[in-house]
């Protein structure tokens, strides 16, 4: 299992000590640093879309409207803290954020 996320993150935070604490073997990646591969990006933007993109970023917030508006998997393979965090990837599944639905999926 991989979770992609920022250190600074506090759902991801909590994401990464819910799982620690279950006994779920992990590993994680600070997307500022390592980034996020370009088939699990493509991946994520396919089954999650527009919601995988942050629009409430200091990122996103950054941006031009010409930027905005451009191709949002482009964006995201650019600026990969621009993602909505964490996304949780195991194997085909994968989760984004560290709801109730993420949190049953992983922790049961």
């Amino acid at each position: 299992m991989k979770v992609y996320g920022l250190k600074t993150c506090d759902s991801c935070r909590k994401a990464v000590k819910a799982l620690t604490d279950a006994g779920v073997d992990h590993d994680y990646v600070d997307v500022r640093g390592a980034g996020v591969p370009a088939d699990v990006m493509a991946t994520a933007y396919e089954t999650f879309g527009a919601a995988l993109v942050n629009k409430s970023s200091a990122t996103w917030r950054g941006f031009s409207d010409a930027e905005k508006a451009s191709d949002p998997l482009a964006l995201l393979q650019a600026n990969p803290t621009l993602m909505k965090r964490p996304l949780i990837v195991r194997g085909g599944d994968m989760t984004l954020g560290w709801k109730a639905d993420a949190q049953a999926a992983w922790l049961g």
